[in-house]
């Protein structure tokens, strides 16, 4: 029951914060934050009790008893559909980076949200329980139920407290993600009938659906359903077009979790359904998800060098970063897989707190514009010092961790298809282009004549530089020791690729 524990602490820490709000101004934050922290403890303490032996075992995805933790329970047995939480090593990753980045979230939307701070807080909470259960749940209609769950709390941040063009941003994230959603409903209806065909009866389990025999006509149809709903979440080219405005008109705290977080939940779909589920014809369709990688990495690399909007340029940057992410899991071997996740921990944290700047920046300067920014490091050097840490880590500096999730990706995608790796190597040279530039635009140069005069600015207080601080060493950890995290995801990676390589076969 720890996975369902963890969602109920946080559906419940967001009614207590949602109901706090009438004791003062500060009582929803911190409610929130303690939340978090009680869900963060919570799983590190059930995962204590485990020997590291057992987070470093294969699990089968024909054998739920192999995973670390599985739970199932009967709940609608007429279709077959039924409550069941599983957890190995890839989805322990996903779940300890949405219970660190919530609480960066709560973070940094100390100052930044003006009203309805108990509901806001709420909805961060909410959010981060649906993306728990996207990351835990193995019957596919219970995916599907927390796949949409976490979009409605989402939805309400940004409408409500977003900056001017709110609404329009709001709907066209609501509309994309939702009707990409129901498109691997349908798929995943599909695949419990052709197994109640074969086997007389429905399930939408996981562990019963992998390497289910089907016409290679219908295994496409499906494998698409799946793939465009999670390429519109990651986003990765052509589907990235409703990204630039939610980050742009979302507060920091929502951008926070959108980049962070949300984002990961179409890497993970990518990996742990689209290609295992439909082997032979994602097999067949991976020459041209690289090359929509590629088309990614290079598109939002010029997209982000054309910008003057700071949280605009980042969310292009990460329209980017994602084309990798697209290319590791089509490449579909361990080095590559090892890079995409190694890139997804690495990628939450540096977009994360670039985010938070650019949140923190429009807080103080009532602006976006980089145009206006110039100079700003005089007035707000441990801003100014977070950020060159945080671009220098972005655009793939040695030594952090985004570095070795690109090198591994490219050393795979080079074993898979050598072109493709030089061709997404460009992404690493306009990558530096765009992001020295948003440095030079925004830190440097002859300050702004307002500034210090007519608009006071504040540099980061301790409680901004300790959420910079614990970002940056994770990234540093990453990118020195990146080993423990590389370990407890190989096994899952291995159990993927026999999955796939016997679905081939068979």
């Amino acid at each position: 029951m720890v996975i369902v524990t963890l969602i109920a602490i946080l559906i419940i820490g967001g009614v207590i914060a949602l109901l706090s709000e009438k004791l003062s101004e500060d009582a929803p934050r911190v409610a929130a934050l303690i939340a978090i922290l009680v869900a963060l403890f919570y799983f590190v303490f059930q995962l204590g009790n485990s020997d590291y032996a057992s987070l470093t075992t294969q699990s089968s995805l024909s054998d739920p008893t192999s995973w670390l933790i599985h739970l199932k329970l009967s709940w609608i047995p007429a279709f077959g559909i039924s409550i069941e939480f599983a957890l190995d090593g890839l989805s322990l990753l996903m779940v300890a980076l949405t219970l660190i980045l919530g609480a960066v979230a709560v973070s940094a939307s100390w100052t930044d949200i003006k009203k309805h701070q108990g509901f806001f807080e709420a909805n961060v909470l909410w959010t981060l329980a649906g993306v728990i259960g996207v990351f835990t749940a193995l019957d596919l209609f219970l995916f599907f139920l927390f796949w949409e769950v976490m979009l409605i709390p989402m939805y309400f941040i940004i409408a409500i407290w977003g900056h001017e063009n709110r609404g329009y941003a709001a709907m066209k994230f609501f509309i994309f993600t939702q009707a990409s959603g129901l498109l691997m409903l349908v798929s995943a209806v599909a695949l419990a009938i052709i197994y109640k065909e074969a086997n007389g009866h429905y399930s939408f389990s996981y562990f019963d659906l992998t390497n289910l025999p089907m016409g290679y006509v219908t295994e496409k149809l499906l494998m698409v359903g799946f793939f465009v709903a999670f390429v519109v979440k990651l986003p990765g080219f052509p589907f990235h077009t409703w990204l630039p405005d939610a980050h742009t008109q979302a507060p920091t705290a929502g951008s926070v979790i959108l980049a962070g977080i949300l984002l990961k939940t179409g890497a993970y779909g990518l990996i742990r359904f689209a290609v295992p589920l439909f082997p032979t014809a994602a097999n067949d369709f991976a020459p041209i998800a690289m090359a929509l990688g590629v088309f990614g990495i290079i598109y939002g690399a010029m997209a982000a060098f054309a910008q003057t909007d700071f949280k605009r340029l980042v969310a292009y940057s990460s329209v980017s970063h994602m084309g990798f992410i697209l290319l590791g899991v089509y490449a579909w071997n361990e080095l590559a897989l090892q890079g995409v996740v190694i890139q997804i921990i690495a990628h939450g944290f540096s977009s994360a707190a670039l985010f938070m700047i650019a949140g923190s920046l429009q807080e103080r300067l009532h602006t976006r514009d980089m145009r206006e920014m110039s100079g700003l490091w005089k007035f707000m050097p441990k801003m100014g010092a977070s950020a060159m840490f945080f671009i220098i880590a972005s655009l793939g500096l040695p030594g952090l961790g985004n570095f070795i999730g690109e090198v591994l990706i490219l050393l795979g995608l080079y074993q898979a298809a050598s072109w493709m790796a030089v061709a997404a190597a460009l992404g690493l040279i306009t990558g530096a282009i765009y992001s020295l530039i948003l440095m030079q635009k925004s830190f440097y140069g002859e300050p702004n004549a307002h500034w210090g005069k007519t608009t006071v600015l504040h540099d980061f207080k301790k409680r901004e530089m300790l959420t910079m601080y614990i970002m940056m060493g994770a990234l540093v950890a990453l990118g020195i020791y990146p080993q423990p995290i590389m370990d407890v995801a190989q096994a899952t990676l291995i159990g993927l690729l026999e999955a796939v390589q016997l679905g081939l076969v068979i």
